[in-house]
């Protein structure tokens, strides 16, 4: 018998501030686990590491914890409004503006002592698909654009993951997809979602944004005044419209960036840099990589072009090529 109702997680849920829960039984996810491994193996996920490193952990919560018996899956919505950036700003993507993350593991670990027993919170952690409990709990459905969409706010959602020993109702997967519609993958600017619900690692801007590589010339334009992430597959969808009513009146964390200075990501001291942006995934937590990144929204800006030249003239290979490319692309503009 379970020990707490689904009506039960609802409201416990909501007086937590949890925007969705759902729960599942911790069970192996066989399939996710087979997919994870066929797109591994045809180079979709380019280097990038987090869940698909180790499918063999990530794909089993019943692992996770001794005697787990339910995951509970949670979401968060990170969605505010603000103003476009001015002339000189870079654009952050939406769920960078604060820590969502560490909001959502907040209320997750009192949702897990609320629940009683033994329990492991899991938010933004490589041992565990957050999406698919999510999918199987009913807290979304797996959009083209491979994103998780909740009903009431689309894909403006962090997610986050319990794994407890305690029984609990399970919630039924939503009946819900994208239908025919294929906005996103005709908004994609690289076709990175040109097989829908796939995401080819290689195509998509957001990852070349946290990629320890040079960024491929043929996409920087394409990046614009973004200096981190992309939003554009949500932007354009239907799912998500609406959020803006249901956010109304709501005010940002004290402390939320939507937009960054570019001159001060090229001035700013590396421990500086590093500090203030720990919550963004940067490679070896290395801010040249933050400094490339503003290098070519700099040079997609068409602004004052003197913060470039420094390392136009520097001895690090990376950020010199990307500075001489803002620097053409302005004198050329």
């Amino acid at each position: 018998m379970s020990h707490m109702q689904a009506v039960d997680l609802a409201r416990l849920a909501e007086e937590l501030g949890l925007d969705v829960a759902g729960a599942a039984p911790a069970s192996a996810y066989a399939e996710t686990e087979r997919h994870i491994r066929d797109r591994k193996e045809r180079g979709l996920f380019a280097d990038m590491r987090f869940t698909m490193a180790t499918p063999e952990v990530s794909c089993h919560p019943e692992a996770l914890l001794d005697g787990a018996r339910t995951v509970v899956s949670a979401a968060l919505c990170y969605w505010h409004d603000a103003d476009e950036p001015p002339p000189g700003q870079g654009r952050l993507p939406r769920y960078t503006w604060f820590d969502a993350y560490a909001v959502l593991r907040e209320r997750l670990d009192e949702l897990g002592r609320r629940l009683g027993g033994e329990y492991r919170v899991l938010v933004d952690q490589n041992q565990h698909v957050d999406r698919e409990a999510a999918a199987r709990s009913g807290v979304g459905f797996y959009g083209k654009n491979t994103m998780l969409i909740t009903r009431r706010f689309g894909s403006w959602v962090v997610l986050g993951t319990l794994v407890t020993d305690v029984e609990l109702e399970p919630t039924p997967p939503l009946d819900a997809d994208c239908g025919s519609c294929t906005l996103c993958i005709e908004a994609c600017p690289t076709g990175a979602l040109d097989e829908p619900g796939v995401l080819d690692a290689t195509r998509c801007l957001s990852y070349w944004t946290q990629a320890a590589e040079p960024i491929p010339q043929g996409y920087r334009e394409e990046l614009g005044d973004q200096v981190y992430g992309c939003d554009i597959c949500q932007d354009v969808c239907p799912w998500n419209r609406g959020v803006e009513k249901r956010r109304a009146g709501l005010a940002p964390p004290a402390g939320a960036e939507p937009h960054v200075s570019l001159v001060d990501w090229l001035e700013a001291s590396d421990d500086e840099l590093a500090a203030r942006y720990d919550r963004l995934f940067v490679p070896r937590n290395d801010p040249r990589y933050l400094r490339r990144n503003a290098l070519v929204a700099l040079g997609n800006s068409g602004g004052d072009p003197s913060p470039a030249r420094p390392y136009a003239e520097g001895d690090d290979p990376l950020l010199r090529e990307h500075a001489e490319w803002a620097l053409g692309r302005m004198e050329n503009a």
